[in-house]
């Protein structure tokens, strides 16, 4: 009966410890938000660990942001078919970011935030994702099906790749491939950024319309995001499905710690960010869902730190929803700091 005992106190132990430190890596709160105002409108986020900013595609500019204090550096202004990504270039003191509508990418100087040269790409530039690799840019053109390759010691685009089916975002793993989420064949597609050819595409059938992607250089993992409330984790050379995960709703994005070794979801739609524990190459374990905000779909990291930016806007409960989506409150958006709490 002692042993019996000893055995029940000693699962008991163990269980307790286990949801503890699950608790401990899931402790993360919102320390800090920062009015951003009009318009009410915004897509991807960028961290430049470089300058500690924030770049935050906003309606038809781009919102700088130091990520320490919080306060507004100033705007990069000049893009009415709206922003979507953004890339920087801190070696030609360069930025990017696109006009989706217009299917061009505008160049703009770090320092004066001014617009310097208009890049052609094509409809519906969204995602911007800089390869350390090749030191190149590649525009994902998500509904052209292609990929615009930018140059930025050149400043100028230097190539097209054609995959010829919707498009959504991208990760760069550093091992001279792009994979980017394949959003009408539920797909990923590799690219190789040497020859800037597509070498692979690996269907993720249970994963519907995948929006966010991620990628951990140590254990060769993609981290794919989709809008069925699963997250899938890819082998990044041969396109295996290692595991699939619950996530929350409204997922737009994925974002991984390489230091602490965690996943993250932004899911809009819930306003919850959903944190996952890589323990190895193959194993990973759903520790919990952060309350953020409802709208807080888009996310960016850093890594130092561990800080996460999102942005949400307050909706507006009077007014009623326009193409599924609700209706903010105007001039609402606003920057979310979401900090690890130990």
């Amino acid at each position: 009966m002692r042993f019996i005992m000893f055995v029940i106190i000693m699962a008991l132990s163990i269980t307790l410890s286990s949801a503890s430190t699950a608790q401990s890596l899931t402790s993360y709160q919102i320390t800090k938000t920062v009015a951003l105002g009009a318009p009410d409108r915004w897509d991807y986020l960028t961290f430049d660990p470089d300058s500690h900013r924030v770049y935050v595609a906003h309606g038809d500019r781009v919102t700088v942001v130091d990520g320490h204090d919080g306060f507004i550096i100033g705007q990069v202004e000049g893009m009415p078919g709206g922003t979507h990504g953004i890339g920087i270039s801190t070696a030609t003191g360069i930025g990017y970011t696109d006009d989706g509508r217009a299917g061009i990418v505008t160049a703009f100087d770090l320092k004066t935030l001014k617009a310097t040269k208009i890049i052609k790409a094509a409809e519906d530039a969204d995602g911007i994702v800089f390869d350390p690799s090749s030191h190149h840019f590649f525009v994902i053109n998500g509904d052209s099906g292609n990929v615009t390759v930018i140059d930025p010691k050149s400043n100028d685009a230097i190539a097209t790749i054609n995959i010829g089916n919707k498009l959504e975002f991208g990760a760069a793993g550093n091992n001279g491939k792009l994979y980017i989420d394949g959003a009408e064949k539920n797909d990923i597609v590799r690219i190789d950024t040497t020859t800037n050819k597509v070498d692979a595409h690996w269907p993720i059938a249970n994963c519907e319309k995948p929006h966010g992607i991620a990628f951990d250089a140590t254990t060769h993992r993609v981290f794919a995001s989709c809008v069925n409330n699963v997250l899938d984790v890819i082998d990044s050379d041969d396109g295996t499905i290692i595991a699939t995960l619950s996530i929350g709703s409204g997922t737009d994005a994925a974002a991984f710690d390489p230091n602490r070794k965690l996943i993250f979801s932004s899911n809009g739609r819930d306003g919850t960010l959903t944190v996952i524990q890589e323990k190895d190459a193959k194993s990973f374990v759903v520790l919990g869902n952060v309350k953020t905000a409802i709208t807080a779909r888009t996310m960016t990291l850093d890594p130092a730190t561990g800080r996460i930016y999102l942005v949400a806007g307050d909706i507006d409960t009077k007014a009623a929803t326009a193409n599924g989506r609700p209706q903010l409150v105007p001039g609402s958006v606003k920057l979310l700091f979401v900090d690890p709490t130990h």
